[in-house]
């Protein structure tokens, strides 16, 4: 039993956040830079991108949520997007 844990507490503790929420579920927030607008986003390996190109006066400040539909509803990752005035 207690290797169980020993090996769950070196899973999580041993990868970065966007490994964590890519490959077993639970949630990241990217704030990007301030004055910046999302463009795309997407995996690249165990890496997450974000396209952004310069936000327009006329364009409001949003956020936005990637949720994975994962099969069987297993270990669901969230990645939540904030723009920045």
């Amino acid at each position: 039993m207690k290797w169980r844990r020993w090996l769950l507490c070196a899973l999580l503790c041993g990868c970065t956040e966007q490994e964590r929420v890519k490959n077993w579920g639970g949630n990241m927030n990217i704030d990007l830079a301030s004055g910046q607008k999302l463009v795309t986003a997407t995996w690249k390996e165990d890496d997450f991108w974000c396209l952004t190109r310069a936000r327009r006066a006329d364009e409001p400040v949003e956020t936005y949520v990637f949720r994975e539909s994962a099969s069987y509803g297993t270990m669901q990752g969230t990645v939540t997007l904030r723009e920045h005035k």
